[in-house]
């Protein structure tokens, strides 16, 4: 296996509060979406809803996950303005969150004959 050289996951998992209205999701997840174009060190973005039927995994409903070229790219993103403002307006909103940043690994596996 080989660690990916520079590059930085951060994935943020959450659940959203019980009665949050379902537009408000929506803007809050148009506000993370938003921060991919807004801060230039996120390199790519993509997101989801948990679409499993079977234990569902602590009740997370949703991820975010963003792409950076270096641990410097996620402070720069963590410091930038656009999101201290989203982690302020989306805390009311959810009721459990977990952040995991990693550097991926590629596992190259050998052709079958």
């Amino acid at each position: 296996m080989e660690e990916a050289k520079g590059v930085l996951k951060h994935t943020v998992l959450l659940k959203f509060k019980d009665g949050t209205p379902l537009d408000q999701i929506d803007q809050l997840i148009k506000g993370c979406v938003n921060l991919s174009n807004l801060i230039p060190t996120v390199k790519a973005f993509h997101w989801g809803k948990d679409v499993r039927v079977e234990n569902p995994h602590q009740d997370f409903t949703h991820l975010f996950e963003y792409t950076f070229e270096s641990a410097e790219g996620l402070a720069e993103y963590m410091a930038h303005p656009a999101h201290v403002e989203l982690a302020t307006v989306i805390q009311p909103y959810w009721e459990k969150l977990t952040v995991f940043n990693y550097r991926p690994s590629t596992v190259h596996s050998e052709t079958k004959e």
